[in-house]
């Protein structure tokens, strides 16, 4: 853990307990550093989905309605 490292209490089901600490010792990382990869991968998916969100903010709305109007309209349904 690094210096700008802050202690949390985190509470894990017991076999997700069990199981990180197995994926811990089988590779040779702390459970710490495996929890802050998962967390920063999680926070990094969420970024990439706001940024999508972002760039489809000028789209227009369909309706569901409008939606299943239009793909029967097309022959899809």
């Amino acid at each position: 853990m690094g210096a700008s490292s802050k202690r949390a209490t985190v509470y894990f089901d017991e076999n997700l307990h069990q199981a990180l600490r197995l994926k811990a010792a089988h590779t040779h990382r702390s459970v710490s550093d495996i929890v802050n990869d998962a967390v920063r991968l999680a926070l990094a998916e969420d970024q990439e989905d706001l940024a999508a969100f972002e760039q489809r903010a000028e789209e227009p709305i369909l309706s569901y309605e409008e939606l299943l109007n239009d793909l029967k309209a097309h022959g899809q349904l």
